[in-house]
Protein backbone atom coordinates (compact mmCIF):
# COMPACT_ATOMS: atom_id res chain seq x y z
CA UNK A 1 0.00 0.00 0.00
CA UNK A 2 2.89 2.48 0.92
CA UNK A 3 4.31 1.57 -2.47
CA UNK A 4 1.07 2.74 -4.04
CA UNK A 5 0.57 6.07 -2.48
CA UNK A 6 4.11 7.15 -2.72
CA UNK A 7 4.08 7.60 -6.64
CA UNK A 8 0.93 9.35 -6.15
CA UNK A 9 1.90 11.87 -3.82
CA UNK A 10 5.16 12.51 -6.11
CA UNK A 11 2.42 12.86 -8.65
CA UNK A 12 0.09 15.28 -7.12
CA UNK A 13 3.45 17.37 -5.99
CA UNK A 14 4.79 17.98 -9.09
CA UNK A 15 1.13 19.34 -10.31
CA UNK A 16 0.86 21.97 -7.47
CA UNK A 17 4.73 22.50 -8.35
CA UNK A 18 4.04 22.97 -12.15
CA UNK A 19 0.46 24.69 -11.52
CA UNK A 20 2.24 27.39 -9.18
CA UNK A 21 5.13 28.21 -12.37
CA UNK A 22 2.59 28.46 -14.61
CA UNK A 23 0.72 31.11 -12.42
CA UNK A 24 4.03 33.06 -11.68
CA UNK A 25 4.93 32.94 -15.58
CA UNK A 26 0.86 34.36 -16.43
CA UNK A 27 1.47 37.32 -13.69
CA UNK A 28 4.95 38.37 -15.21
CA UNK A 29 3.28 38.11 -19.12
CA UNK A 30 0.33 40.19 -17.74
CA UNK A 31 2.91 42.52 -16.15
CA UNK A 32 5.43 42.96 -19.09
CA UNK A 33 2.09 43.65 -21.23
CA UNK A 34 1.22 46.51 -18.90
CA UNK A 35 4.44 47.86 -19.17
CA UNK A 36 4.28 47.55 -23.17
CA UNK A 37 1.29 49.20 -23.43
CA UNK A 38 2.38 52.14 -20.77
CA UNK A 39 5.79 52.86 -22.83
CA UNK A 40 3.56 53.16 -25.96
CA UNK A 41 1.31 55.41 -24.39
CA UNK A 42 4.20 57.47 -23.13
CA UNK A 43 5.45 57.50 -26.64
CA UNK A 44 2.46 58.15 -28.82
CA UNK A 45 1.41 61.36 -26.38
CA UNK A 46 5.37 62.47 -26.95
CA UNK A 47 4.85 62.32 -30.86
CA UNK A 48 2.02 64.20 -30.24
CA UNK A 49 3.36 66.92 -28.82
CA UNK A 50 4.79 68.07 -32.08
CA UNK A 51 8.93 67.68 -30.61
CA UNK A 52 7.72 71.16 -28.24
CA UNK A 53 10.36 72.06 -26.04
CA UNK A 54 10.16 74.41 -22.83
CA UNK A 55 11.05 78.17 -24.34
CA UNK A 56 12.50 80.32 -21.23
CA UNK A 57 13.72 83.38 -23.08
CA UNK A 58 10.35 84.64 -24.35
CA UNK A 59 9.02 87.67 -23.26
CA UNK A 60 12.06 88.86 -21.75
CA UNK A 61 13.43 92.11 -21.97
CA UNK A 62 16.32 92.54 -24.74
CA UNK A 63 19.74 94.15 -23.69
CA UNK A 64 20.98 96.17 -26.76
CA UNK A 65 23.86 96.00 -28.26
CA UNK A 66 26.79 99.01 -27.15
CA UNK A 67 26.84 101.50 -29.00
CA UNK A 68 29.75 101.83 -32.08
CA UNK A 69 32.76 103.40 -30.71
CA UNK A 70 33.76 105.31 -32.89
CA UNK A 71 30.19 106.58 -33.41
CA UNK A 72 29.00 108.30 -36.22
CA UNK A 73 27.47 111.27 -36.02
CA UNK A 74 25.54 113.93 -38.79
CA UNK A 75 27.00 117.52 -37.41
CA UNK A 76 29.56 119.56 -37.70
CA UNK A 77 32.62 119.25 -35.85
CA UNK A 78 32.43 122.64 -34.59
CA UNK A 79 28.72 122.09 -33.27
CA UNK A 80 30.21 118.60 -32.16
CA UNK A 81 32.65 120.78 -29.50
CA UNK A 82 30.20 122.57 -28.21
CA UNK A 83 27.88 119.59 -27.16
CA UNK A 84 30.49 117.27 -25.90
CA UNK A 85 31.60 120.15 -23.72
CA UNK A 86 28.12 120.46 -22.35
CA UNK A 87 27.90 116.78 -21.52
CA UNK A 88 30.97 117.15 -19.44
CA UNK A 89 29.70 120.13 -17.68
CA UNK A 90 26.04 118.27 -16.92
CA UNK A 91 28.39 115.55 -15.77
CA UNK A 92 30.54 117.80 -13.44
CA UNK A 93 33.83 116.71 -15.18
CA UNK A 94 36.49 119.19 -15.90
CA UNK A 95 38.63 119.63 -19.36
CA UNK A 96 41.98 119.61 -18.83
CA UNK A 97 42.89 122.58 -21.37
CA UNK A 98 46.51 121.87 -21.29
CA UNK A 99 46.37 118.74 -22.77
CA UNK A 100 43.09 119.57 -25.17
CA UNK A 101 43.63 120.71 -28.65
CA UNK A 102 39.83 121.88 -29.22
CA UNK A 103 40.47 123.24 -32.99
CA UNK A 104 41.89 119.32 -33.58
CA UNK A 105 38.77 118.03 -32.41
CA UNK A 106 40.86 116.33 -29.61
CA UNK A 107 39.09 117.34 -25.78
CA UNK A 108 41.20 115.52 -22.64
CA UNK A 109 39.51 116.15 -19.40
CA UNK A 110 41.37 115.99 -15.85
CA UNK A 111 40.55 112.58 -13.71
CA UNK A 112 36.72 112.35 -12.40
CA UNK A 113 36.25 110.66 -9.28
CA UNK A 114 33.53 107.99 -9.31
CA UNK A 115 33.89 106.09 -6.28
CA UNK A 116 35.41 106.88 -2.56
CA UNK A 117 35.50 104.85 0.16
CA UNK A 118 36.24 101.04 0.47
CA UNK A 119 32.88 100.05 0.71
CA UNK A 120 31.37 101.00 -2.74
CA UNK A 121 34.89 101.24 -4.39
CA UNK A 122 35.59 97.91 -5.16
CA UNK A 123 31.83 97.65 -7.28
CA UNK A 124 32.17 101.07 -8.98
CA UNK A 125 35.50 99.53 -10.08
CA UNK A 126 34.32 96.13 -11.15
CA UNK A 127 31.75 98.16 -13.41
CA UNK A 128 34.23 100.43 -15.07
CA UNK A 129 37.01 98.25 -15.49
CA UNK A 130 38.19 94.63 -15.49
CA UNK A 131 39.25 94.29 -11.88
CA UNK A 132 41.89 90.94 -11.35
CA UNK A 133 40.91 89.07 -8.53
CA UNK A 134 43.02 89.98 -5.57
CA UNK A 135 42.61 91.10 -2.08
CA UNK A 136 43.64 94.27 -2.75
CA UNK A 137 41.76 97.46 -0.54
CA UNK A 138 40.52 99.83 -3.09
CA UNK A 139 39.72 103.17 -1.60
CA UNK A 140 39.46 105.62 -4.64
CA UNK A 141 38.09 104.70 -8.54
CA UNK A 142 38.59 107.77 -11.35
CA UNK A 143 39.20 107.59 -14.72
CA UNK A 144 40.10 110.19 -17.69
CA UNK A 145 38.09 110.62 -21.20
CA UNK A 146 39.90 111.44 -24.22
CA UNK A 147 37.20 112.56 -26.76
CA UNK A 148 38.37 112.67 -30.29
CA UNK A 149 36.27 113.98 -33.21
CA UNK A 150 37.28 112.71 -36.79
CA UNK A 151 35.89 114.54 -39.82
CA UNK A 152 34.61 112.60 -42.90
CA UNK A 153 33.25 114.92 -44.72
CA UNK A 154 31.60 118.57 -44.35
CA UNK A 155 29.03 117.12 -41.85
CA UNK A 156 29.65 113.66 -40.77
CA UNK A 157 32.01 112.90 -38.30
CA UNK A 158 33.10 110.16 -35.99
CA UNK A 159 33.65 110.39 -32.13
CA UNK A 160 35.71 108.31 -30.64
CA UNK A 161 35.91 107.97 -26.62
CA UNK A 162 38.83 106.19 -24.71
CA UNK A 163 38.83 106.09 -20.63
CA UNK A 164 42.06 105.95 -18.62
CA UNK A 165 40.42 104.14 -15.75
CA UNK A 166 42.24 104.05 -12.00
CA UNK A 167 41.77 102.74 -8.75
CA UNK A 168 43.65 103.51 -5.55
CA UNK A 169 44.96 100.82 -3.44
CA UNK A 170 46.59 101.65 0.49
CA UNK A 171 48.18 98.84 2.07
CA UNK A 172 48.06 100.70 5.55
CA UNK A 173 51.67 102.65 4.70
CA UNK A 174 51.43 103.71 1.53
CA UNK A 175 48.56 103.99 -1.44
CA UNK A 176 49.28 104.48 -4.90
CA UNK A 177 46.89 104.37 -8.39
CA UNK A 178 46.60 101.37 -10.50
CA UNK A 179 45.64 101.92 -14.09
CA UNK A 180 42.76 99.08 -14.78
CA UNK A 181 41.60 97.63 -18.40
CA UNK A 182 38.70 99.70 -18.83
CA UNK A 183 35.06 97.95 -19.11
CA UNK A 184 33.66 100.23 -21.73
CA UNK A 185 31.08 101.37 -19.28
CA UNK A 186 32.48 105.27 -19.05
CA UNK A 187 32.55 105.29 -22.71
CA UNK A 188 29.31 104.10 -23.35
CA UNK A 189 27.88 106.49 -20.82
CA UNK A 190 29.39 109.32 -22.20
CA UNK A 191 28.32 108.78 -25.84
CA UNK A 192 24.82 107.83 -24.33
CA UNK A 193 24.46 111.60 -23.37
CA UNK A 194 25.95 112.92 -26.48
CA UNK A 195 23.68 110.95 -28.94
CA UNK A 196 20.89 111.80 -26.19
CA UNK A 197 21.84 115.78 -26.79
CA UNK A 198 22.55 115.48 -30.48
CA UNK A 199 20.04 113.58 -31.96
CA UNK A 200 17.07 114.48 -28.98
CA UNK A 201 16.72 110.35 -28.87
CA UNK A 202 17.60 107.94 -26.30
CA UNK A 203 19.80 105.09 -27.95
CA UNK A 204 17.79 102.90 -24.64
CA UNK A 205 14.69 104.23 -26.13
CA UNK A 206 12.45 101.28 -27.19
CA UNK A 207 12.22 101.26 -30.97
CA UNK A 208 8.32 101.63 -32.53
CA UNK A 209 7.35 99.09 -35.27
CA UNK A 210 5.86 101.10 -38.59
CA UNK A 211 4.42 98.20 -40.22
Amino acid sequence: MKKILFPISLILLYSVVTFGQKGVDDQNKKIQENTNKTTQTVNTNSSSSGGRSINWGDGKTKVRDRLENPYRMNARRDVLIENVMSVLQERKIIVDEASSRQKEGIIVTQPFVFAKGAVITRNELSRYSVLPPSNTSWTRGRYTLTIEIQSIDGIQNNVSVTAKVEGRSENGLQSEWTTLQSSGAAEEEFLIKLVELVTGISPDEPKTDNR
